[in-house]
């Protein structure tokens, strides 16, 4: 028998090397893909667990104006960002607005097919140049009219004979200045620094990982974005865990593996694998297969569930054979060569800082902002991208909710406008709790919360000026 000195230390020696052998009771989730019926792609076999310490997190990174202002200056001016994807501006003149905290940029197509970014601001005296996405022939400043064409080239200054100096200068100082662009699965990056690391280095390693999925060949079929009284760090952390699980969603406490997510760690990007269709093992008693069933199919309990589970089968597989029929009208016979885990589970990337596109066919990619200028709002993003057959159908419109509107006023997010409306709950209240709290940081897991862990290294090594 342990005394309380001897497990501690036990726990603080496991820790160090590895975080997982000090875990919740169940399967893991390697465990759990031993059990699919169908091969598993090597990408699901990867671990990389990393120990990052357990030092708290200051509350600054949250409720101080200084930092926020750091964050622009030394994050969003010099880092590789997500920017649109390539299907919102298909053609030459199309563009969209991208925003981040008080800076704007035009993210236009180019005639020959390419994509030009560049800083939304006239030169003349430094007006808005484009207030919303749309098509345009040539990019003409509403307020007194100079000109670019659509590769920055100065096009025209009107009675520019009392412009002599700009038209000397009009190869040099009056062509649009351009950010670097980078494209990698049908999403377009912007990064405003002209001495940043090279795309290719930043995107190393995830565009293996995603070669199985091919994000590149889905289609925008739903766009909603809200407005999320907290800072931005706190709405995506809330998306980086499933910790959070049993206090905030406990209806789907009967089908969902949360304290058994498997948690890895690399450099610009990290991943927490969630397993569907086997029980929290926070349960105090065990679950039949047909609970599990029905809860995710959000059946009450009152209600008999139109999917049955045959005695000895499984829920996960009955599930996951349902998924393979529904999408075979749209992706064919490739659906038998998928798991039942690339249909189940929630395969949740974050891409440094704030990009998080989801594995296999969960359609899900988030993108979290500050709302402007305001380091106490936010503005969270949601996309489905889904696979189509044939022509790519048209991109969906965005549909923009209010700070006061739940997400189930965007009927096209199903189910999961429910969740979305649980987790926000939260978001407002941390805000003001860390503006309350007396305690100067935050404490994470050191396994289930790695993921937030990385961040804010991340976070730490671009404030100091070390990236």
């Amino acid at each position: 028998m342990l005394d309380e000195s001897d497990h501690r230390v036990n726990n603080e020696a496991m820790t160090a090397l590895d975080p997982r052998p000090a875990r919740s009771p169940g399967v893991t989730y390697q465990e759990l893909l031993d059990t699919d019926t169908h091969p598993v792609p090597d990408v699901l076999r990867l671990e990389s667990p990393r120990f990052l310490g357990d030092d708290d997190i200051p509350i600054d990174r949250y409720i101080s104006r200084e930092w926020h202002e750091l964050e622009r200056e030394r994050l969003w001016m010099r880092v590789w960002q997500f920017a649109c994807r390539e299907e919102q501006i298909p053609g030459p003149g199309d563009h969209v607005v991208y925003e981040i905290s008080n800076l704007s940029f035009i993210v236009m197509r180019q005639a020959d097919g390419s994509i030009k970014a560049f800083p939304n601001a006239c030169l003349h005296r430094g007006r808005r140049l484009k207030d919303y996405d749309g098509h345009c022939s040539e990019i003409r400043c509403p307020f007194h009219g100079f000109a670019w064409a659509l590769d920055g080239q100065l096009a025209d200054v009107p009675a520019g004979w009392d412009f002599p100096h700009v038209d000397e200068r009009r190869h040099e100082d009056f062509m649009l200045p351009e950010c670097q662009v980078g494209i990698w699965a049908g999403f377009v990056f912007i990064n405003p620094d002209p001495d940043c690391e090279p795309f290719s280095d930043f995107i190393r390693g995830l565009d293996e990982q995603f070669e199985v999925w091919n994000l590149a060949d889905r289609y925008i079929e739903a766009h909603v974005t809200k407005i999320i009284g907290a800072n931005w760090k706190i709405a995506q952390e809330a998306f980086c865990e499933a910790y959070h699980v049993n206090a905030t969603h406990p209806q789907i406490l009967y089908y969902l593996g949360d304290t058994n997510s498997q948690v890895d760690i690399w450099d610009n990007f990290s991943r927490v694998i969630t397993p569907a269709c086997t029980p929290s093992p926070l349960l105090w008693y065990e679950v039949s297969e047909d609970e599990m069933m029905k809860s995710m199919l959000d059946v009450r309990v009152d209600q008999e569930s139109p999917i049955s589970i045959p005695a000895g089968a499984s829920a996960r597989a009955i599930g996951a054979a349902g998924a393979r029929e529904r999408w075979r009208p749209v992706v064919g016979a490739h659906v038998d060569q998928m798991s039942d885990a690339e249909f189940m589970d929630s395969i949740d990337y974050t891409v440094f800082p704030n990009f998080h596109p989801w594995g296999a066919f969960n359609r899900i990619v988030y993108r979290f902002r500050p709302n402007g200028d305001d380091h106490r709002s936010s503005i969270m993003e949601v996309m489905f991208l889904a696979p189509f057959k044939g022509e790519r159908p048209a991109p969906a419109e965005r549909r923009d909710l209010r700070i006061d509107q739940p997400w189930t006023d965007a009927p096209e997010l199903g189910m999961l406008a429910k969740v979305f409306d649980q987790d926000v709950f939260n978001m407002s209240k941390v805000q003001l709790g860390l503006e309350t709290t007396f305690k100067p940081g935050i404490t994470l897991a050191n396994y289930q919360e790695a993921k937030v862990r990385w961040l804010h290294q991340k976070f730490g090594e671009w404030m100091e000026g070390d990236r």
